[in-house]
């Protein structure tokens, strides 16, 4: 390759010049020419090529086919890179002690504190506290429950004082009731579970305000608010759970719907005149259902008793600690047993026992003048099991405070007739359409209502009778047994709750009538015939429930007896 580029004698002046430039630059030191390549071969040193005298005149170059001096160019600068790998090559050979890269200076390492620190300063240091145990699901329980009271109950209450009047007095009542509640749930958190006795005792503030709060009930049904209270003194039992085993919260579901019935009355009558009234039953029906799932999570078999300490003397649980668990109570004095008295006592025992039939010897014989079926006077005194005269003495006195004084009376729009005993003239006249009669607790009367009211109730009563011309929306019973109802004109709707007993005579004009039953028996309806007789229809109280796909069909099912 070197002899073609020096014989080539059409090299230009100038690239000739621009090579010896390059190879004058590139020229290597006296020492790198003595050094051995890296690929073990000799380096041969550069010839130069002598210049050739150029002629005055340039060669034509029109002549000159275009493939040479493209060729010879390419060949110039292979013999350039060449010579330039060979410089680099000998160049990363040599060795270079002056271009040695300083070492680097590497950062000092970290002082720990304790090696900083004075032997005084580091036995001061005080060990890394001992993170708190995960609270326990039974610690979790009172929080669970204040959670409902916060919630749910907080609100009922404010709105019950929104409403005012008998309702806010009410209010107050159950407040007291969930209070006492919780310093019960508290105190299981913190005791082992006492005996039944010990139980009762400490049960004793819950079971005084759920009787105070049935009480109220029954001082004010007068009031316009009688619905609300009773839809609370029906369903405020649910807090008797803590007494029940194995399935507290179906106890509490069926405490709601108890109350549901006058919820529902509630929402009936304020639905459209005040949006509070609705709001107020929902946000009870709301705590007993809270209620209802705090058990299902906390105390689904009964309530869980998870202290280990010892009833509290008092008969009321004490308030909550602020400060924690209560100190643990005094070591048993084991001196003060007399374990000696003891064991005589049983020696002793057992000595009679083991007398054999020596033990009949201090019995009395039982002569016959001393027996009642062979001396019948001795059948004239007292017999032994008749109860001590306190006992008897008490009944009477029982009995006289359940007697209450009759009541016949009209407050505003609505009549009321109370305790009425074996009275068959009670008549109400002059009556309104929109006059509301309640009847309670009456036996053995019977009840003429002339005109046309809004709706008529019998609560509580026993053997009565109702005779009315027409209503406007319904009439009810409830809690009622043997009882007889007769329409002259027309009744759109009869209820009929918790009755044993209910015989409805209908007039051609309340054929239409619709019966809602529910918790009854011994339901019938007479229809009138033409003759003047009537035609008895009995309403099943026996039911068929087949499960057809996803829903559920019910049929009635008739008595073959």
């Amino acid at each position: 390759m070197f002899s073609c580029c020096r014989a080539t004698p059409r090299t230009g002046k100038k690239e000739k010049k621009s090579i010896e430039d390059a190879e004058k630059i590139e020229e290597p030191t006296k020492d790198d020419k003595q050094e051995p390549q890296l690929n073990g071969k000799q380096e041969v040193p550069p010839v130069e090529a002598e210049p050739s005298k150029e002629p005055d005149n340039p060669p034509d170059t029109d002549n000159v086919p275009e493939a040479k001096p493209t060729t010879e160019h390419l060949e110039s600068i292979c013999e350039r890179l060449e010579n330039l790998v060979d410089r680099l090559e000998r160049t990363l050979a040599a060795p270079h002690p002056q271009s040695q890269p300083p070492t680097p200076i590497l950062p000092p390492p970290p002082v720990e504190v304790e090696d900083v620190l004075p032997p005084t300063a580091e036995a001061e240091t005080p060990p890394p506290p001992t993170p708190p145990p995960p609270p326990s699901s039974s610690s979790m329980s009172v929080p669970g429950f204040e959670d409902i009271v916060a919630g749910p109950l907080s609100q009922y209450l404010s709105l019950s004082a929104k409403i005012g009047g008998d309702v806010a007095q009410h209010a107050e009542l159950v407040k007291s009731a969930f209070g006492s509640q919780l310093q019960y749930v508290t105190l299981a958190t913190q005791i082992a579970q006492p005996v039944q006795p010990k139980q009762a005792e400490l049960l004793k503030p819950t079971s005084t305000q759920i009787s105070a709060i049935q009480d109220f009930r029954e001082k004010h049904r007068s009031s316009p608010f009688f619905n609300h209270l009773s839809a609370i003194s029906e369903s405020i039992p649910a807090l008797g759970w803590v007494c029940v085993e194995k399935t507290p919260g179906p106890y509490v579901k069926e405490m709601n719907d108890a109350g549901q019935f006058y919820t529902n009355r509630v929402l009936k009558e304020w639905k459209e005149k005040d949006a509070t009234h609705v709001e107020w039953a929902r946000s009870w029906i709301q705590t007993l259902t809270e209620l209802q799932a705090y058990i299902r999570q906390y105390h689904t078999t009964g309530l869980v008793w998870s202290g280990k300490g010892a009833a509290p003397a008092g008969g009321a649980p004490p308030p909550p600690p602020p400060g924690g668990l209560p100190p643990p109570p005094p070591p048993l004095d084991l001196n003060a047993l007399k374990l000696d008295s003891a064991g005589d006592d049983r020696s002793a025992l057992f000595a009679q026992i083991n007398q054999g039939a020596d033990i009949t010897k201090n019995l009395k014989k039982v002569t016959g003048d001393m027996q009642t079926h062979k001396n019948p006077s001795l059948r004239s005194g007292p017999a032994p099991f008749k109860a001590p005269a306190q006992y008897g003495s008490a009944a009477p006195v029982a009995a006289a405070a359940a007697a209450k004084e009759p009541v016949f009376t009209r407050d505003g729009k609505k009549w009321i007739i109370e305790y009425q005993k074996n009275n068959t003239g009670l008549l109400v006249e002059n009556a309104e359409m929109n006059n509301v009669v309640y009847v309670f607790r009456c036996e053995g009367s019977t009840l003429t209502v002339k005109g046309k009211v809004n709706n008529i109730v019998l609560d509580s009563c026993k053997k009565c009778s109702l005779l009315f011309d027409s209503v406007v929306a319904s009439v009810e019973f409830v809690n009622c047994q043997s009882v007889q109802m007769q329409v002259l004109g027309s009744v759109p709707t009869v209820s009929i709750d918790k009755t044993d007993g209910c015989q409805m005579y209908l007039s051609k004009d309340s054929l239409g009538v619709e019966i809602v039953n529910s918790k009854s028996s011994e339901m019938n309806i007479l229809l009138p015939q033409d003759n003047g007789d009537y035609t008895e229809l009995a309403l099943p109280e026996q039911y068929k429930t087949t499960i057809a796909g996803k829903t559920l069909k019910t049929v009635c099912v008739d008595s073959l007896g």
